[in-house]
């Protein structure tokens, strides 16, 4: 059983901290601190408003007390880290040689693109999916190939269809995010073959965006979902496979900016580290720190974490699914629940109107995913049970007219 020791429930207040999701309210959702209206509640930006565990403080602690802050040299200690949590958690048995340390993981999709296609070149993505790869496709002048999922009985599904029918032959690259971020969903082994088999038919290099590999609930756990590391379970296409993982979203570490980017085949692990070397990326001490002691003792706060999160899930879903026009999207993984608001019948703006200016919360906005997101908005669950209950409160308010 999980330690529940960590106090989860315990409201932090992270505004003036220096803190994007709740510092920039105002400026990003028109949100701002106004006497006699609703506190603003900031459920969009994938970071929890937990306390990481307390061995990354410790680990920090050290670090400080130390007080020498000169150029890292060895990172031994760290990789081994990360290869020993992903045996023991993924059963995949990873050499420490083939991690490749970026400056986060939209750093790392970004250092893959430049250094693995060129403008003009077509970089495939199912969508909806993560916001921040469009910025970076679009602002490297690569050609979005934009192949909507079908969305059925509340899950994803891909469009094999729509994918084949949408190759011409100059696409390079497919960014492929699993499990899937907005939707949470746990590929099964046939649909993760199926992609294989797709990249090597249209010689495809995969950037495989694994970052919410260990936040798989326990519920779905209970009901036979795994999470397939592609790299592990499907090693003929190594020749074509970047693996993208962080302790970030785990461990609530975002600030470290530090991204695992493993390669397996020796010639794109090459290319890979001389484009970073040329660019002048080299991790950074804190980052492979608060890494390293994370992979290392953090396991008893996931453990903990993960039965917390899925308490949140099962009393937001249930919420959602009594508004009329209200449908959340199943999750399997992920502390990011998306809903889809389209049997309202209501405009973004609309939409807007009800959930910020009038519940005054921040969420994600569907069409930040992708035209397939549009009417559906994703809310952060990794906050305490009350923030939760306040926004479940909040929005059957704003929706009260539906019901």
């Amino acid at each position: 059983m999980p330690d529940r020791f960590f106090d989860f429930d315990r409201v932090i207040d992270r505004r003036g901290s220096d803190c994007s999701k709740w510092d920039t309210l105002e400026k990003g959702f028109g949100l701002a601190e106004e006497a006699g209206l609703d506190e603003p509640l900031a459920m969009w930006v994938a970071d929890m408003d937990f306390q990481s565990p307390p061995c990354v403080a410790e680990a920090v602690e050290a670090l400080a007390k130390r007080n020498l802050f000169g150029y890292p040299g060895d990172n031994l200690a760290y990789k081994q880290a990360i290869s020993g949590w992903m045996g023991r958690r993924h059963g995949w048995d990873l050499d420490p040689d083939h991690i490749v340390t970026t400056h986060g993981l939209v750093h790392g999709t970004a250092q893959a693109i430049d250094a693995f296609t060129e403008k003009g070149d077509g970089v495939v993505m199912f969508t909806p999916i993560y916001h921040c790869f469009f910025r970076v496709i679009n602002g490297m002048g690569r050609r979005l190939v934009d192949i909507p999922m079908q969305l059925d009985a509340g899950r994803f599904h891909l469009d094999r269809e729509a994918a084949e029918a949408a190759m011409t032959g100059k696409e390079k690259m497919l960014i492929f995010c699993s499990p899937h971020n907005p939707g949470g969903r746990v590929w099964t082994r046939d649909e993760l073959a199926w992609v294989a088999d797709f990249a090597e038919r249209h010689d495809l290099l995969i950037v495989c965006d694994e970052i919410h590999h260990d936040l798989i609930f326990p519920s779905a756990q209970a009901r036979g979902v795994q999470h397939l590391v592609m790299a592990a379970h499907f090693p003929e296409i190594s020749h074509r496979l970047i693996t993208l993982t962080a302790a970030s979203k785990t461990f609530n570490l975002a600030a470290g900016y530090t991204g695992n980017v493993i390669i397996e085949e020796s010639n794109l692990r090459k290319v890979m580290a001389r484009h970073l070397h040329a660019t002048g990326v080299s991790p950074n001490i804190f980052g492979m720190e608060i890494t390293r002691a994370a992979y290392t003792d953090g396991a008893p706060w996931l453990d903990a974490l993960l039965v917390y999160l899925d308490e949140n899930r099962v009393l937001f879903e249930q919420a959602m699914d009594d508004i009329p026009g209200i449908a959340p999207i199943a999750l399997d993984a992920t502390y990011l629940s998306l809903i889809d608001m389209r049997g309202t019948g209501l405009s973004e703006s609309q939409l807007d109107a009800r959930i910020q200016q009038g519940a005054r919360i921040a969420a994600n906005h569907g069409p930040s995913f992708g035209d397939s997101g549009l009417g559906m908005r994703r809310f952060n669950l990794a906050c305490p049970k009350s923030r939760v209950e306040e926004v479940i409160k909040r929005l059957q308010n704003a929706f009260s007219d539906l019901q």
